[in-house]
Formats: structure tokens, C-alpha cells, sequence
């Protein structure tokens, strides 16, 4: 993967974004009390948040469910850049303050998503369109810094998953987890969806488009987007511990006890 010149990386840090997009989720529940927020301005004064304060990248897409490319929903990615091979983002229905939590984004290279197992393969969707068509943007960003941005993400690859459904279940994270894809051909996406976005954020989708035509998409590796080819997977109730029973983390000590490393 390319490394990030110095300059993207200044501007990455002081680019920021007007809140824009509020959720549309109303949670049950009284109103926050005094109790607790002052609880939560002493926590924001005297504790450290490495991991947070990590995130420096904010994209906007949209995805749909693995299985149901009618489930369609706008993204808000809030990521860290681990090394040039890997990236996590942390994935919102907003980016107001007040914004849910909807899920999790792992994002790497092409190189490593050659060597995944063929089943692990499946569960990967590719960004080569959602960068080249202009559908995921960085908002605030100024070009000298996007270019770059999008250069690095277009041909990598993510592992999506949403636990909490906010365009269908308004009020808590009910149900399991979902497995999310990327769009990958004109004519998937809602167009309602980008006109929306575009007129919140003040962009023009079509002009980002012709202004990333020079960035050049390699061929998506064979096994992701495997939903093209029909082959839909999603999580299903399942009594016990599922697939995690067949391995040991090795950490537990119930685990070391279980293999006699301990008495």
C-alpha cells in the first residue's frame, strides 16, 4: 500500500468537518442528568484516549446488507491508519456529537487480501468503485490531501459489520450483527441517497468523479464481492459458541487448565 506523503499527513490532522448529518435514531431514555454529565466532563479532563485520539480520518459512504442490496444506508467513518497495510474505522449514522455507533470497518491492502483463505475471502468487499465513482468522499479534506487519501484506498479492501440497524431499528441495537457491502457498478446505489448527501455536504458527486479519473484501479482481486456470484452470508442464532468453539485464544485460564499448563 502507498505510504502517506508528510504534507497529506499535517493536513490530515487539522482538516475538520461542519456537523452536517445528525441521526435520525431518538433512543429511549430520561434525559442525561447533571450527575452524569459532569461525570463525563471530569472523565474528558483527566483521561487519556490514545486509541481515539488515533482517529484522523473521517470518509463518508454508503453500504447495504450483504444479501439485500434494497437495505441501503449512508456510513460515517471515523478512522486509524495502523501501517500501510492496515486500517480500522470505527463506523457511525451521523457525525454529531450525538451520533450511534453502527459498526466496525477493517480495511487492508491488496497484498494481504491475497493471502486470506478462500471462506475468509467472502466476507470482503472491494473500493476500487466507491473511490473511482466519487460515492465515498473525505469531507473537509482539501484536494492536496484526498487525492492521495483515495489513492490509498482504492484498491484495498473491507471487512464491514453493523450492530446496531439505525435505517431500520430507530430506538436500541436489537438483533445480531450484519455483514455489509460496498457497491461495485453504476446503477446499485439509490441515487436519491447521493443527492441527499451531496446537498448536505455542498459536493458534486459527478465532478469528484472526473476529477479522480487518473486514479488507477487494479483489477479486484478474485473471492471479494463474492455476493455478485450469489454467495450471501450472514450471522445466524446458533446455541453454544458457534465456530469460535473449534480454536483456544491460549490466554484464559480455564484454557491453560483445559491442556494441563496449569493444575
Amino acid at each position: 500500500m502507498q505510504r502517506l506523503p508528510p504534507l497529506f499527513c499535517s493536513l490530515l490532522l487539522l482538516a475538520g468537518c461542519g456537523a452536517n448529518t445528525p441521526p435520525q435514531v431518538i433512543s429511549p431514555g430520561a434525559p442525561t442528568s447533571a450527575k452524569l454529565q459532569a461525570l463525563d466532563t471530569g472523565a474528558a479532563l483527566l483521561q487519556s484516549r490514545p486509541p481515539i485520539d488515533a482517529m484522523n480520518a473521517y470518509l463518508d459512504g454508503f453500504h447495504f446488507y450483504n444479501g439485500d442490496k434494497n437495505g441501503q444506508m449512508e456510513a460515517h467513518h471515523y478512522i486509524t491508519i495502523l501501517n500501510d497495510d492496515v486500517m480500522q474505522a470505527v463506523i457511525y449514522d451521523g457525525n454529531t456529537r450525538d451520533a450511534h455507533l453502527m459498526g466496525v470497518e477493517y480495511i487492508i491492502s491488496a497484498r494481504l487480501f491475497a493471502t486470506l483463505p478462500p471462506e475468509e475471502k467472502k466476507l470482503w468487499h472491494s473500493h476500487q468503485y466507491e473511490v473511482k465513482s466519487g460515492s465515498l468522499i473525505a469531507p473537509g479534506l482539501p484536494a492536496a490531501a484526498e487525492k492521495p487519501l483515495m489513492r490509498k484506498i482504492v484498491n484495498t479492501y473491507g471487512k464491514t459489520w453493523h450492530t446496531w440497524h439505525t435505517d431500520r431499528d430507530k430506538t436500541l441495537p436489537l438483533g445480531i450483527p450484519s455483514l455489509m457491502m460496498g457497491f461495485t457498478a453504476d446503477g446499485q446505489m439509490d441515487s436519491r441517497l447521493l443527492v441527499d448527501r451531496d446537498k448536505r455536504f455542498d459536493i458534486d458527486t459527478k465532478k469528484i468523479r472526473q476529477e479522480r479519473s487518473d486514479i488507477v484501479a487494479d483489477p479486484v482481486v478474485k473471492g471479494a464481492d463474492a455476493w455478485q456470484q450469489g454467495d450471501v452470508i450472514q450471522l445466524k442464532r446458533v446455541k453454544g459458541a458457534g465456530e469460535h468453539a473449534k480454536g483456544h485464544t491460549g490466554f484464559t485460564t480455564s484454557e491453560q487448565a483445559e491442556k494441563g499448563k496449569i493444575p
